[in-house]
């Protein structure tokens, strides 16, 4: 079967623009499950929680 060259430059085209498409609905996908298991995850422990300094009082600890 032959075609136009014209028709399969359309169809190739069309179809990278799909699969461009298809690459940003799983791009934005991925990050809107990664920002809801960030919002699932519980208090920031060990992590400090704002600008404010330690209450617990800090020593230098030698390098091994």
């Amino acid at each position: 079967m032959l075609m136009h060259a014209d028709l399969m430059l359309t169809l190739a085209n069309d179809h990278h623009r799909e699969l461009i498409a298809e690459a940003d609905r799983q791009r934005l996908l991925t990050i809107a499950q990664k920002a809801r298991v960030a919002r699932k995850r519980p208090a920031a422990r060990g992590r400090p929680a704002g600008n404010l300094t330690s209450c617990e009082p800090s020593a230098a600890v030698p390098a091994r």
